[in-house]
């Protein structure tokens, strides 16, 4: 071995050994533990939700050895986050990537480590694709497109993704995307947590409609200034859609200043801080024009 590449070796030891110390095992599921990683010195531990599947008798062990119960504090399954706590004050946080990676490339190395047993996992690779911001399926806003070559061994969900300086750039779960492992991002990470241990849950805005995306007549849609837009299948009785008049039919083109050509883009609008919001509706309603107005609720 070179004295280049072992010090390669070297440095990639000492930063599974630094790191290593905020990784937890997380035993919330029959069959194998998953892992978590140490938020704060107070006892918080996150993880993946999908790996937490009762919210009691859960249980957490300590880089130290020590195995600890630990509470549900609150989940997201839109980002597949989950929040835990622990009493106890003798665990190390790791240094988390701040920023929004822009240091970050494809191509870079990367480690990905876990705690499934008794003692941390480590598996390295590459950052194989990096995008802009995307939804998931279940409707979570995540902050960046992190995916990598790493091998996601059986219980390395809820575990960090590490750059070659010892910084957490996320955590890793295969709870997402069928048949893909994805890397939830810092920014993302720290927004949901806050969340959820502010609120037991992520808020998010609701309207009370199942859309459809429906392609406009040439006219309105030279009108309107887009090809396609929401046809209202469903409008829930006692909803905020029905409440403002919104009729089975009509077709949503603008909500809240923002045109709405998918379900996605209904989804971006509906985020926390468009609860109680009164916002404009711009829909087609027999073939006319109409505005009127939406006070968006909150979903429970």
């Amino acid at each position: 071995m070179t004295l280049h590449a072992q010090q390669v070796s070297e440095s990639l030891a000492a930063t599974v050994d630094t790191v290593g110390a905020s990784i937890v095992r997380v035993e919330a599921r029959q069959r194998l533990a998953a892992t978590g990683i140490a938020w704060s010195s107070d006892g918080l531990i996150i993880t993946a939700h999908h790996v937490v599947e009762h919210d009691d008798a859960i249980r957490v062990g300590l880089a130290d050895g020590q195995t600890v119960p630990a509470s549900l504090i609150g989940r997201d399954p839109t980002t597949d986050l989950a929040v835990l706590r622990v009493d106890t004050d003798a665990v190390a946080t790791p240094m988390w990537l701040e920023s929004d990676m822009p240091d970050l490339r494809v191509g870079h190395l990367v480690l990905a480590l876990g705690r499934p047993g008794q003692t941390v996992q480590a598996t390295l690779g590459i950052v194989s694709a990096l995008g802009a911001s995307w939804r998931t399926p279940a409707g979570g806003q995540v902050d960046r497109y992190l995916q990598t070559d790493v091998v996601m061994y059986p219980g390395f969900s809820g575990g960090p993704l590490v750059d070659m300086s010892g910084r957490v750039v996320g955590l890793n779960t295969s709870g997402l995307l069928r048949g893909l492992s994805v890397t939830l991002p810092s920014p993302t990470v720290r927004r949901v947590v806050d969340m959820l241990v502010q609120h037991g849950r992520v808020r998010r805005g609701y309207l009370g409609v199942s859309t459809q995306a429906v392609r406009l007549p040439t006219a309105l849609a030279q009108q309107v200034g887009q090809e396609t837009g929401l046809l209202l299948i469903t409008v829930e009785a006692g909803s905020p859609a029905e409440q403002a008049g919104l009729l089975l039919g009509d077709v949503l083109v603008v909500l809240a200043g923002t045109p709405v050509r998918h379900a996605d883009d209904l989804l971006a609008i509906l985020g926390p801080e468009s609860i109680g919001t009164p916002v404009p509706v711009r829909l087609i309603r027999g073939g006319q024009l109409q505005e009127h107005s939406v006070s968006i609720g909150e979903r429970a």
